[in-house]
């Protein structure tokens, strides 16, 4: 997608997200003429057991979908089943697989896995709504993050009749700090605009907030414009924050950008 009619030439945006994916929304918002500042606002790592990914991925051939949700999932799982001498390009040839998202889906592909559904919308209530298959009778196998996700997958194809193994597969916690160049362009207020990628960015960068400016964090950020990458993420700013000034349409970084694009500074 080529956004030539707009630019954030001069705009100063702080992007929050996990400490490892920061370099390819850098590059997008850098590309459109951004100066960017990172937030990272998860850090992602191993669930606290991999027994129940390990004894799910044992059974594995039992399932008739594998669901993922997020990318990292697709990389711990696939990083698992390859010490079992397995791959998801192997098992995608007799297991269906989901993806929610672009990304997610992208990194499927990269791996050779194939991919038979991916919902018109990148959002979970997409996916369960557009599910290709009558869900009642089905063995569904959904890798998601340890704490902090949304149960609506597992919930919505129970309740559809389902038969779903929900494990974990890595978890998300919060940095410890914000890097000094993003504290020192808050505290001068240059910052434009703030883009949040997940409920749970808007969670911890509000945490990382109060933890270095304290009871003034709220104050600090009051005239910067907040973009949210999609649903979830706007409910987490207006119940932490605000409502955001633009949700993001597809949801996800190239959508996000267009949000960014979209905000009227007048």
């Amino acid at each position: 997608m080529k956004h030539t009619e707009m630019t954030l030439t001069d705009k100063k945006i702080i992007i929050t997200r996990a400490q490892e994916q920061t370099s390819e929304a850098r590059a997008i918002f850098i590309k459109n003429g951004a100066e960017v500042f990172d937030l990272p606002s998860l850090v992602i790592g191993p669930p606290d057991d991999w027994a129940p990914l390990d004894d799910a991925l044992k059974k594995i051939s039992t399932f008739d979908w594998i669901i993922f949700s997020s990318a990292n999932g697709v990389r711990n799982v696939e990083h698992r089943m390859q010490e079992m001498g397995l791959s998801l390009s192997e098992i995608s040839k007799t297991i269906q697989i989901a993806s929610v998202g672009r990304k997610t889906a992208a990194l499927l592909s990269d791996i050779d896995a194939k991919i038979s559904f991916v919902p018109p919308s990148f959002v979970a209530d997409s996916l369960v709504e557009y599910f290709p298959q009558n869900p009642k009778g089905l063995k569904l196998f959904i890798p998601r993050v340890q704490t902090g996700g949304r149960s609506i997958l597992s919930d919505s194809f129970k309740l559809k009749g389902a038969e779903v193994t929900e494990v974990a597969a890595y978890e998300s916690s919060c940095p410890k700090d914000i890097p000094q160049k993003t504290i020192d362009a808050l505290n001068s207020g240059k910052i434009d605009i703030i883009a949040f990628t997940s409920g749970k960015t808007v969670i911890n960068t509000v945490s990382l907030l109060k933890k270095y400016f304290g009871e003034n964090w709220l104050n600090l950020i009051e005239k910067i414009k907040l973009v949210s990458i999609g649903p979830q993420t706007t409910i987490s700013c207006k119940n932490l924050i605000r409502k955001p000034d633009k949700e993001a349409t597809p949801h996800d970084l190239e959508g996000l950008l267009q949000a960014c694009l979209e905000i009227n500074f007048s």
